[in-house]
């Protein structure tokens, strides 16, 4: 496996919780422009695995590579910085600030990168007219739709163009009608963006709807 020319790779990831081993030796690799999910039953280390690779949490043994550099060597600050630059995340819950306005949601990572408002604000203006959400710049989460919430989410996950974004069951908390809007809001950011995605889901369409789908129990691939 060559990781320098792949855009994510996982090598021999352990994890155990305490006693219990949830991860034994996970290796995976994604290509630029992917759309990858991984599905399993609860339980099984979807989750844990995304959020390893994602490094959001720290494996107990195992190396990951993002675009060649191995990620499990950074620092703290380093690790924050590639958070902010390189990738994205969209969660179950859409996590939005409350007292923010969609269009100051999806601003939030370009300040904290410190970008120009500027240039914030026009791009931020952009991926909420993608969204269908132009006309909503203004509201507050509390007068969005929850599939509304959940394209603000991942406008705000679009904001800094980061190379890959992590979804960790995004569909999980939306009805089945909002639930395909998203998918098929996937797919279109994976054709026109070339945007890539690394995907822990429970929905068969959308694992089917992606180039990969990887199925994992028991701690390892299947």
């Amino acid at each position: 496996m060559n990781q320098a020319s792949k855009l994510l790779v996982a090598k021999d990831i352990w994890k155990n919780y305490g006693p219990v081993p949830v991860l034994k030796g996970v290796s995976l690799e994604l290509e630029k422009g992917e759309l990858v999910s991984i599905v399993g039953a609860s339980g099984a280390g979807k989750s844990t695995l995304l959020y390893i690779v994602s490094s959001l949490e720290q494996a107990d043994k195992g190396e990951v590579f993002f675009e060649g550099n191995n990620i499990t060597q950074l620092s703290n600050k380093q690790l924050a910085s590639y958070r902010n630059h390189s990738i994205g995340f969209v969660f179950q819950f859409h996590h939005l600030l409350p007292e923010f306005t969609a269009l100051e949601n999806v601003s939030i990572p370009g300040w904290i990168a410190k970008t120009s408002k500027k240039q914030v604000h026009t791009r931020a203006l952009a991926l909420l007219d993608f969204m269908g959400l132009a006309d909503k710049a203004a509201k507050k989460p509390h007068s969005l739709s929850g599939g509304e919430q959940q394209r603000v989410a991942v406008a705000r996950a679009l904001l800094n163009n980061p190379a890959l974004i992590f979804a960790d069951e995004p569909t999980g908390n939306l009805d089945s009608e909002n639930a395909a809007a998203l998918h098929e809001l996937f797919i279109r950011l994976r054709n026109e963006m070339n945007q890539s995605f690394l995907i822990v889901t429970h929905n068969e369409l959308l694992a089917n709807m992606s180039n990969r789908t990887l199925h994992m129990k028991d701690g390892q691939f299947i």
